[in-house]
């Protein structure tokens, strides 16, 4: 009995230096996770129990449980080297749909577009339209390497101060004039574009009229052409604490129209409206805090980034950039019984559960590092420590089944 109960203890030993060979092995593999050697004790027991006396047979590997802790992140610089900092796996797929889990984000794009590993395997995710809007069905995600095309300016946003110490401008005798400073109190401008993309510069003018106090003429000119669609000057009105009131045409009626410029040249004319309701009026100088407008010029594919949420941006190098999907991560009820597939992937099994998919940063589910990659969580320090541990465990067990040899000697020698 002695000698089977040191085999076991052998043979928990040999197990137990197994798995540390294999976390040892694999400390630099990325996204690896360590596992861990776990052991019962035998019994032998009948219906009646198991004897006060009774002793133990030794020893049985009961479990490798894996350890999924936080691994350190090397930083690539490589926009598809994806980190998980936190719970979840990236969702992959191969060609036949079957699906797989890993926590290894080192992608790349194929020659279809499609992020892939390096095995080839796709990884899968909420894809977006044309127009950067995320949605839809979970699917291979494929980013679009082309260039963008421009967009026509559709509407402006002037966020500014008029200064209520303006002097007041009497335009019966000083009719606005583009050209003449001593028409208007304050300008300011931007670039617009036409439907091919075309810059064109867009100039605002703002006169304090004697009309009233809280009132201010507003004249906009793009390449210095006026609108096509009015002939007169627009009108600021503020209220009596400096807050924007609202805007009218020079019959009184509220503006609503977009303002039109036909440029001519062949070109669509550029129609946009133009929100003045940011706009202020108080007692500090006359300057603009934000001015926007939404149109670009084409441009060129210029690289990836992934936000935290997942989001993959395609920037381009008219300085926009636009979503091309987003990457979402699985976690699992029970992510210790995930059935190992090696080349760092695990596949759903009954006891595991089944995955709860959903964006980064929600659901329990960790965030995206982008340009990182997750390392391996094995601590050589620790391994080396259990090493010897398990190989005084073998020696000990090696030196039981030789006492026991020369025991049984010395019995075999009675006569």
């Amino acid at each position: 009995m002695a000698f089977n109960t040191s085999l076991s203890g052998l043979n928990a030993a040999q197990s137990d230096l197994d798995v540390t060979s294999n976390n040892i092995s694999n400390s630099e593999t990325v996204g690896f996770k360590n596992s861990r050697a776990e052991f019962a004790d035998v019994f032998a027991s009948s219906q009646l129990g198991v004897a006060s006396n009774a002793i133990g047979q030794g020893v049985r590997l009961n479990n490798v449980a894996q350890q999924f802790t936080q691994g350190q992140f090397d930083f690539t610089g490589n926009s598809l080297d994806l980190g998980i900092n936190g719970e979840g796996f990236f969702r992959m797929s191969d060609q036949e749909g079957a699906i797989s889990y890993t926590r290894n984000g080192a992608f790349q794009i194929d020659e279809n577009g499609t992020i892939v590993n390096a095995d080839g395997l796709q990884l899968t995710g909420y894809p977006a339209d044309n127009n950067g809007n995320i949605g839809g069905n979970l699917a291979p995600l494929q980013v679009n390497t082309g260039n963008i095309e421009p967009q026509a300016t559709g509407g402006m946003t002037v966020n500014a101060n008029l200064t209520s110490e303006a002097d007041e401008i009497d335009q019966t005798a000083n009719p606005f004039d583009a050209t003449d400073p001593e028409t208007y109190n304050f300008s300011t401008s931007t670039t617009v574009y036409d439907s091919q993309g075309g810059a064109h510069e867009a100039n605002f003018y703002f006169t304090h009229t004697d009309d009233a106090a809280n009132e201010w003429g507003v004249n906009v000119r793009v390449d210095g052409q006026a609108p096509d669609n009015f002939s007169d000057q627009q009108t600021l009105t503020f209220n009596n604490d400096g807050s924007y009131a609202g805007i009218a045409d020079a019959s009184g009626d509220p503006e609503n129209d977009p303002y039109q410029f036909n440029l001519g040249g062949g070109i669509d004319p550029i129609v946009a409206d133009i929100d003045f309701s940011d706009t202020t009026q108080f007692g500090t100088p006359s300057a603009v805090n934000e001015l926007n407008q939404d149109g670009y010029e084409a441009g060129e594919f210029a690289g990836l980034e992934v936000a935290e949420n997942g989001t993959i941006f395609g920037r381009y190098t008219n300085g926009e950039s636009q979503a091309m999907g987003q990457v979402p991560l699985a976690r699992f009820p029970s992510e210790q019984n995930l059935t190992p597939q090696g080349d760092n992937m695990w596949t759903e099994s009954a006891e595991s559960g089944a995955p709860i998919v959903g964006a980064p940063g929600t659901s329990g589910l960790g965030g995206v590092e982008g340009g990182a990659l997750e390392q391996s969580n094995v601590d050589i320090t620790a391994e080396l420590v259990n090493m010897i541990t398990a190989q005084r465990n073998f020696q000990a067990n090696a030196q039981m089944i030789s006492t026991q040899d020369q025991v049984t000697q010395e019995i075999l020698n009675i006569r």
